[in-house]
């Protein structure tokens, strides 16, 4: 068992700023759907809502289809470069963790291809010691199973771990696994005032560095 800290991060809306070519993305299937697309905005402010259906919101269907997955995919491949980029201090924070030895995950409802183009993009790949997505897994955030992948992955208790999204679906996923969590406000979530919540990168950074 090793005994290095571990932090998990979600990736869009925590590491990436990915929203234009996440809405992009699903208009494209509501196109192939013959759907009417939907407000940019209104996208945005759904990804991260746990109290809808998203398959009935985005494409009115019971639940996510293969074929889905392909045509977003699809569009995601050929499109990302245009618009993703990484949130202020993120290179810098994941550069820093990685030299004082400890441990990084990433655990996103993305699927695997899109989350590897992204952060292969990015140019952060390398500071990564396994990833979860969705298709790795039986049930994606808010359900524990990719945080439950990750610990198994890397061989680490849940007390050893430190899961940091954005939104409540990161959060009930933390609290399912019994791993502690942060949250940060620079996602696609609107947060209360009186949540307590991280503001900037480098604050980030610091409190975690605390835990090494």
């Amino acid at each position: 068992m090793t005994n290095k800290k571990l932090f998990i991060f979600d990736m869009d809306g925590t590491l990436i700023d990915s929203s234009n070519t996440i809405a992009n993305s699903i208009n494209f299937v509501r196109e192939n759907l013959e759907l009417e697309p939907l407000p940019n905005s209104d996208i945005i402010s759904k990804i991260n809502d746990h109290s809808i259906n998203p398959a009935h919101y985005f494409y009115e269907k019971d639940e996510f289809e293969p074929i889905h997955e392909k045509w977003f995919s699809s569009y995601y491949s050929k499109n990302h470069k245009k618009d993703i980029r990484l949130y202020d201090g993120i290179y810098n924070m994941l550069k820093a963790l990685k030299a004082s030895g400890a441990l990084i995950a990433l655990a996103t409802n993305a699927y695997r291809v899109s989350a590897i183009e992204s952060i292969e993009y990015l140019g952060i790949s390398r500071f990564f010691d396994t990833i979860a997505c969705a298709d790795d897994v039986k049930r994606g955030k808010p359900y524990p199973d990719m945080l439950y992948k990750v610990l198994l992955d890397l061989d680490v208790k849940n007390t050893e771990a430190i899961f940091i999204g954005d939104g409540p679906r990161d959060e009930d996923a933390s609290e399912a696994a019994y791993i502690n969590y942060i949250m940060v406000d620079w996602g696609f979530t609107e947060h209360s005032k009186d949540l307590k919540v991280i503001s900037d990168a480098r604050d980030l950074e610091n409190m975690l560095l605390g835990y090494l």
